[in-house]
This record gives C-alpha cells, structure tokens and sequence, in this order.
C-alpha cells in the first residue's frame, strides 16, 4: 500500500498537481502557510505546537518518474534546555526533497506491466494518487531531522547546581564549600574532642573553686 493512501484534498497539506501536467520538465511553485499537525517534532524533547504555523516554500517538477518536490518548511519549536530545563523557543528551517512516483511508471520511467508488483518497495515510496501528493511524512521527517536533539536554552547555559538544583546562570557566583568526604569523619571526632576537653575544664574549675571555699 502506498505510504500516501486515502488522501484528503480538503488537507492543506495535501498538494493538487493537476495543473503540472506530465510533461518532463514542467515546473510549479507554490508558497502557502499550514497549521502544524499532532506530534510535529521529537516528542517530549522539542517540536512544532499543533496548530502552529508552518510557511511552506514548494517547487513541485514534473520528471518521467512522476512530481519531484523541493522545498523547506519553516516554523517556531518549542521545548525544555537539557541543562537548565527552562521552557525555549527556535526558530527551524527544514529542507527537503522527495520523489513522488506515479502508480504506472517503474523507477525507469516505463510503463509497468503490473504495478505494485513489488510490495516493498512501494512501502518506501511515495505516490500520486490521482493528481495529489501528500507531504506530511515528508515534512515530519525533515522537521525531525532539523530539530537539535539536545536542545539548550544558550550555547554556553551553565546548567543546574548539581547539589542543590539553582539555575547557574541566574547565580553566577553560586557555590557550595567542598568538603573531602574522607576527612568528614575525622571532622566529627575532633568536634567531639573538643567539646569533652571543654567539659574537663569547666569540672577542674569548679573544683578549684569549691576548695577555695573551704
């Protein structure tokens, strides 16, 4: 089955190649503006809100195999910074270029005896389906593609303290005394030291005092 099947003319994401013609070298420009579909980008990391805005720039040829279409989409991606997990915004261009292959015509241009003989292949291509040609898997790839897998809010975004959690970058100056866990222990004997020698004294005082007394 073609990746493409059952296309809806009433998409806006779905393109009428009517006026193309079949002629090789027969050329179409086309600029239009899209609301962006579900799941436009790399889910839970960044992507294109539903019902943004995408600007299409299209230039649809006509070749012996079928419509060859060029194109970027751009839009605004929003998304979390990796290192600071504030909310971001990007602005992404994705370019693209895709073969859509009229049903009758094998990879070489030629009538085919029996289209569709070959199942797999037409898994990973793309048709015209009476004259339209569908381009929101051709536009979700290259959307993915353009898309930082790591987004950060800022080149250099020094992150998360990593003990108590504060954004650096709102605290430059932001830190904690180091202390040696090795040396921790030996730390509490001597406190515990001290606090007893304190103790010896103030009872040879009273000492002191109370034979003074006498």
């Amino acid at each position: 089955m073609a990746l493409n099947a059952r296309l809806d003319h009433r998409n806006p994401l779905v393109i009428d190649t009517h006026e193309l013609g079949r002629r090789p070298g027969a050329l179409r420009r086309l600029t239009r503006t899209v609301d962006a579909p579900k799941d436009f980008g790399v889910r839970g990391v960044i992507g294109v809100p539903e019902g943004a805005p995408v600007a299409l720039d299209l230039r649809m040829e006509s070749v012996m195999e079928g419509v060859l279409v060029t194109g970027t989409a751009g839009a605004t991606a929003e998304g979390e910074c990796v290192r600071c997990l504030e909310p971001l915004r990007q602005e992404v261009e994705a370019e693209f270029q895709e073969l859509f292959s009229y049903p009758d015509a094998d990879d070489r241009g030629r009538a085919s005896a029996e289209p569709g003989d070959d199942a797999e292949d037409d898994e990973d291509r793309y048709f015209v389906e009476d004259d339209l040609i569908g381009l929101e898997p051709v536009l979700r790839d290259a959307v993915v593609l353009a898309l930082p897998m790591q987004p950060v809010c800022q080149d250099d975004c020094p992150g998360l303290c990593s003990e108590c959690g504060v954004r650096l970058a709102d605290d430059p100056d932001h830190h904690h005394d180091a202390v040696d866990i090795r040396w921790a222990a030996l730390q509490g004997i001597a406190g515990s030291l001290e606090s007893g020698d304190k103790d010896d004294t103030s009872g040879t005082d009273s000492g002191a005092d109370e034979k003074q007394e006498k």
